[in-house]
């Protein structure tokens, strides 16, 4: 882990984060005052950023690699409910604000880099910037609405179906998301998954 100023590859990391989804709208300011916050974090396939069930959460800005929520029950079995990649974010947000233990998981499913902080700073500087706490429970929502959405897809659509409008909604991560844990969030096995692009039905 490392401060971004203390970062070998500081200047990197700074346009990164200005190209996240949650900080593009920030000024200069705005930046300077977030940054003294933030700690850089490379991750190994399979690193686990945010255990179910705490409530010690932190805000995560994705520089590189991708992530999964992941939701496990008491006889380890698991649903992904949503990937996120590169210039987006994770949170749990949600949780903080209901003064809940978190829902979820978060999981790298792929060699990754963060930039971190604890959810306390994140919701503290967000109460100093109106519009970017706006912007930010936009987000909240709009991602809510999409894992409600597919976790809908999973009853309703046949598994071409379900393949088809991944590959619509997130053309990007088709070919980067390892075919096992694409299948599992498709509610398929990775052999149907496999059959179904062989036959030319995805």
């Amino acid at each position: 882990m490392s401060s971004v100023e203390n970062h070998p590859e500081k200047k990197i990391i700074r346009v990164q984060l200005r190209q996240n989804v949650s900080l593009q709208g920030l000024s200069e300011s705005e930046s300077a005052e977030l940054e003294p916050h933030l700690v850089v974090v490379d991750c190994h396939k399979g690193d686990l950023l945010l255990h179910q069930g705490v409530h010690e959460m932190e805000q995560y800005f994705i520089l590189d690699g991708i992530l999964k929520r992941v939701v496990t029950n008491s006889v380890a079995k698991e649903m992904i409910l949503r990937f996120t990649a590169e210039r987006d974010m994770e949170t749990s947000y949600a949780a903080w604000c209901l003064k809940t233990p978190t829902p979820y998981s978060i999981v790298c499913v792929t060699k990754a880099r963060v930039a971190k902080l604890p959810m306390s700073q994140w919701v503290a500087f967000m109460e100093r910037h109106a519009e970017i706490k706006k912007l930010f429970e936009y987000d909240v929502m709009s991602l809510m609405s999409e894992i409600m959405a597919h976790t809908i897809t999973l009853h309703l659509l046949d598994a071409p179906g379900r393949v088809r409008r991944f590959m619509r909604k997130h053309p990007e991560l088709f070919e980067r998301i390892p075919k096992k844990e694409l299948a599992s969030y498709l509610n398929l096995s990775p052999e149907t998954l496999s059959r179904l692009k062989q036959r030319g039905k995805i």
